[in-house]
This record gives C-alpha cells, structure tokens and sequence, in this order.
C-alpha cells in the first residue's frame, strides 16, 4: 500500500510539474470565395492540444476577454467582429463563436485574431497567440480575377505566419503554399511548420508529409496534392522571457487556408 501511495503521489508531482502545452486558436470561414454582396461566416476555434496541437480537434470554447478578431478589407480598413459573435454552444465551455460579416467591396479581405494572457495548467505561462484566414470578394464566381493584393501585409504579432503566395487566388492541388515565420519582425529560421490537413492524424514527433523546418529567411513551403481545408501552425517557447506573474513565454501562430480541389481562376 505505501508503494501504491508513493507511485500515485510521484505520478501526481510529475503531472504537475510537466511542460505546459497550452490549446491554440485559429479562425476559419465557410468559404474562400464569395460574390459581391453575399455573406460569409467567420469561426473563432480552440483546440488541438492532442497529437503536439497537431489536428482539428475543438477543446473548449475559448474567452473572450483579452482577444481580438476583425476583419481588414482591401484598403486595410478593420471590421470589429469580437462584438457581433455568436455563441454555438450549450454550455459554457461547448462550441465556439460565429460571426456573419457582409463586405462591401471586391478584393482580399484578411481575418486576424490575437491573444494575450497569463494562463495557469501547473505553472503560469504567458500565452502570445495569433490566428488568421483570407477569403476573396468577387462581382462573378466564374469570372475571378488572379489580382488580390494584401495577402503579404504583416500586421505586428509577436509571432505570425505570412503569406509569400497567394493562399486563395490561385490556389488548388498542385500549387505551392509557402510562408514566411517572423518573431518579433524578424525571419524566424529552423523552426517546425506543420501544414494540417483537416481528418489527417499526424505521425511521431516530426510528420515529414506535412511538416517542413523553415530555412535561414523563415521561409517554409508545402504542396497540397488534394483539395482540404490546411492549418498552419508555428510554436515557439521564450523561457527567458518571464516576470513574477509567469515562469515563460509561449507563442503561437495560426493560419487557415482553404484549398479547393479546382482552382476557382484557372479550373484546375
């Protein structure tokens, strides 16, 4: 009985002493293209925390105090959408949030939603999050044109995953998704991107179907060879960077991308 008890009590410390691996967040929408005048949805998620936050998988509902979410439209105008969210939920901790946004001109138009708080699963740590997604306004869906700048803008997070190619136009099986990482401004080199494709469970410490290192510039490149919805996802951890309210820092970065399995400007 007492070897019982002690293996409980060091399983327990052990538990509670384990590296803390917080949940991310992502946005997404419902679709990547819509017409001139049409709605879109937009979803604010959390989750991912089996598999090394390497999946789709919800795990509760996130708070939303201290978050943002909002919309930039072509000009790099900003929608706020935090104040229109529905809850999808019946409890508390069940679901997530959806927000119906309506543009009002063509163009790229760029979701971004960011996070800053101490947060406490056996040790304080600061988490730094950033999550974004594009959709693309069109007058005729047959009729898309390949121009949509913006896609490149940097908007400052901490850490944040930037486009170097157009994630939505063009964009289909075949067609190179490559992005830079940047901490702090800076190109963030030999660092793990994992590209997800929603229903896929990815293997061991490092999946090499899915997962790239970036190089001395940040940059990283995968090539989707079907039509899915992709979750890009960078982590880094700043163990120096701690205060008396916290032991480290954690970031995070998102970027959700849906890949279509025709190219909406070419058809292939």
């Amino acid at each position: 009985m007492k070897i019982t008890f002690l293996t409980a009590l060091l399983l327990c410390c052990t538990w509670q002493f384990a590296p803390v691996q917080a949940h991310d967040t992502w946005v997404e929408s419902n679709t990547s293209l819509i017409r001139s005048g049409d709605a879109i949805y937009i979803d604010l998620k959390l989750g991912n925390h089996g598999n090394h936050h390497r999946d789709f998988k919800l795990a509760s509902k996130i708070d939303l105090e201290g978050c943002t979410l909002d919309v930039l439209d072509p000009t790099g105008k900003a929608y706020d959408l935090k104040s229109t969210v529905i809850d999808t939920g019946y409890a508390p901790k069940e679901g997530y949030w959806k927000a119906k946004f309506v543009p009002a001109q063509k163009g790229l138009y760029l979701v971004s939603h960011s996070l800053d708080r101490v947060v406490n699963h056996g040790k304080p740590v600061r988490a730094i999050k950033s999550a974004k997604t594009f959709f693309v306004v069109s007058p005729k869906l047959d009729q898309v044109s390949l121009e949509n700048p913006g896609f490149d803008r940097v908007l400052g997070h901490p850490l944040e995953i930037v486009p170097v190619v157009n994630p939505v136009t063009p964009m289909g099986p075949g067609k190179p998704l490559q992005v830079r990482v940047l901490f702090k401004g800076k190109p963030l080199a030999d660092t793990t991107v994992s590209f997800i494709p929603r229903g896929e469970t990815l293997k061991g410490d490092f999946d090499d179907r899915y997962e790239r290192h970036t190089d001395s510039e940040g940059l990283a490149e995968f090539t989707p060879r079907t039509g899915n919805q992709y979750l890009v996802v960078v982590h880094h951890t700043a163990a120096d960077e701690k205060t008396e309210q916290y032991e480290q820092t954690a970031y995070a970065a998102t970027l959700t991308v849906l890949v279509p399995e025709l190219c909406p400007c070419c058809g292939e």
